[in-house]
């Protein structure tokens, strides 16, 4: 990831309170977090300061239609996680810079089987869906199943480039 973050900031998309950001920051690369939340953002600005490597902070409402913010091209990554808004999918792969990493995970719908996490059909996706959504890259690495943890979740994982 730090070698892709050469090429332009790493974007945490729908990144809540950021802790991907941060960690993403604490390697020392350039991190833009964004989200609709602006207390959210707030606590993320303050958090990555006092940890010495800060976050830049970006508000936008990704699901009202504007879109994201963004220039096409200028991210070196994307990270997306626990978030899905399929409309979004053609805007995350034209952020990318030539050669940028998507790291994307969210719930399937099998997550539903453990009565927790979202309640919203359109959080879920279906079998294999998460190839085809990012079928325009180069897909490196990709896993759908059940994470044992503390808390098991039904997760498709992926992580592509863009040619």
């Amino acid at each position: 990831m730090l070698e892709a973050a050469r090429q332009g900031p790493v974007l945490d998309l729908a990144c809540g309170g950021g802790r991907h950001a941060r960690y993403v920051a604490r390697l020392g690369a350039r991190v833009v977090g964004l989200d609709r939340n602006r207390s959210s953002l707030r606590e993320l600005r303050r958090a990555s300061r006092s940890e010495g490597r800060p976050v830049e902070t970006l508000q936008a409402d990704l699901e009202g239609g504007a879109g994201i913010p963004l220039r096409p091209g200028c991210c070196a990554a994307v990270l997306v996680f626990r978030y899905l808004h399929r409309p979004l999918v053609p805007a995350i792969v034209e952020l990318l810079a030539p050669g940028g990493l998507l790291l994307y995970e969210t719930f399937t719908i099998h997550q539903r089987e453990l009565r927790y996490g979202p309640t919203n059909p359109a959080f879920f996706l279906d079998p294999g869906e998460l190839l085809g959504l990012f079928s325009a890259l180069r897909i490196e690495a990709h896993r759908e199943g059940l994470v044992e943890g503390e808390r098991p979740l039904h997760l498709a994982s992926l992580a592509a480039r863009r040619p």
